[in-house]
């Protein structure tokens, strides 16, 4: 019996060259492994094309539930956004791709799992180490790393080995998307100086010409409905992506710095991601006892390095989603989010039977329930060490 190989199959044009040389080099029988995560992709012409590209087997499998469930909502929870603005969306993907990718290499008696991802990226880190946490025992092949050809050279191979692709010289823009956004890069978004050109979006084409307010409710941290009637989450999202998008709004265009110590401009559009985040927070500025709340604000850029680094399946992570889990016990509510024409977006309303906000406390009538006579001593004694220090130093500076 030949060797097999699990490849985590995109039908991308890398993907799709290294089902063929994964063969033709190695000696592998080649088993894709295609995850279903809300990628908008015909499955079956991508069954074809795997075959045709010399897979002895393939598989489709529907994980957009999974994604969004189990670790979509964790991240939200977290409210995760790296280096304060990109939502994860291809590092979401990952170990749901990851763990079908190693339980199909069990099935079908594989040796190793392999995926296409380049030596520059961040997606060889998370493909690597989350097979290592969830089987150590495979190997590991890394077919774009190896035969070194540049993105138009991949493609000349696959012209001369007759493996269909779907990209061409003129229009090379790899794009990676799942329920959470699209990911978008190369050609000429290779250079930073350069606008994207509209052709590479899909999801944010504005089309609204007046604002659109739309209501989010939560419980727990986790949205449970759009404008007052009750969605699963696949459909939520489905929903608040396209009525967001509609108005243009969830572009992101960024210089990130990447896992391996290069910069990098990436292109992301996430209109339901950042409208959740969002969201998410604002209620949490409602719901979440200060303390809690600050300390969490502290926590969540690591979380967001955790999960983009590759770490999902790492002790601290889910340390840190254990800690993130309890404080969304009364998250409980509805947010209403403005889109504006144009891209804008504010929440504009909040309300919550489980918030802090509480008017007899808060209001500056007269009548109102705060006793000011307590205030005196608080400020007193709030500020007894700096009035002892300045009297033993001699006044501040």
């Amino acid at each position: 019996m030949k060797k097999r190989v699990a490849l985590a199959y995109s039908g991308g044009l890398d993907t799709s060259v290294a089902v063929g040389w994964l063969g033709a080099e190695l000696g592998y029988e080649v088993i894709a492994v295609a995850v279903d995560v809300g990628q908008d992709v015909d499955f079956e012409a991508l069954r074809k094309r795997a075959i045709a590209a010399g897979a002895v087997e393939v598989e489709v499998v529907d994980a957009r539930e999974e994604l969004l469930a189990d670790i979509a909502m964790p991240t939200l929870a977290a409210n995760a956004l790296y280096e304060g603005r990109y939502p994860l969306v291809s590092a979401l993907s990952r170990p749901v791709i990851v763990h079908h990718l190693v339980a199909a290499a069990r099935r079908h008696g594989a040796s190793a799992v392999a995926h296409g991802a380049t030596g520059k990226g961040n997606d060889q880190v998370r493909f690597e180490v989350g097979t290592r946490a969830l089987a150590p025992d495979l190997e590991t092949l890394a077919p774009v790393r190896v035969w070194g050809m540049s993105r138009e050279e991949t493609i000349d191979y696959a012209e001369r080995h007759d493996i269909a692709v779907t990209v061409s010289k003129d229009r090379i823009y790899s794009i990676d998307a799942n329920l959470w956004g699209r990911a978008i890069e190369c050609g000429v978004l290779e250079d930073p100086w350069i606008a994207p050109p509209e052709d590479v979006f899909s999801l944010t084409v504005p089309v609204a010409t007046e604002p659109i307010e739309v209501t989010i409710g939560f419980e727990q941290g986790v949205p449970v409905s759009f404008d007052g009637a009750e969605l699963g989450l696949v459909d939520l999202v489905g929903e608040l992506g396209r009525v967001a998008g509609s108005s243009g709004f969830g572009r992101v265009d960024m210089v990130e710095g990447r896992r391996v110590g290069i910069k990098s401009r990436e292109i992301y559009e996430c209109p339901a991601a950042l409208a959740l985040v969002m969201a998410h927070t604002d209620l949490e500025g409602l719901t979440l006892e200060h303390d809690v709340a600050h300390e969490k604000a502290r926590l969540e850029p690591r979380f967001a390095e955790l999960v983009y680094d590759g770490m999902w399946f790492s002790p601290l992570r889910q340390a840190m989603s254990a800690f993130m889990a309890s404080t969304q016990r009364c998250v409980t509510g509805e947010v209403r989010i403005r889109f504006s024409p144009g891209g804008g977006a504010e929440v504009v309303g909040r309300r919550s039977p489980l918030g802090l906000y509480v008017y007899d406390l808060a209001t500056y009538d007269t009548a109102d329930a705060f006793r000011h006579e307590d205030a005196e001593g608080f400020v007193r004694l709030f500020g007894l060490g700096i009035q002892t220090w300045s009297a033993r130093q001699g006044g501040a500076e």
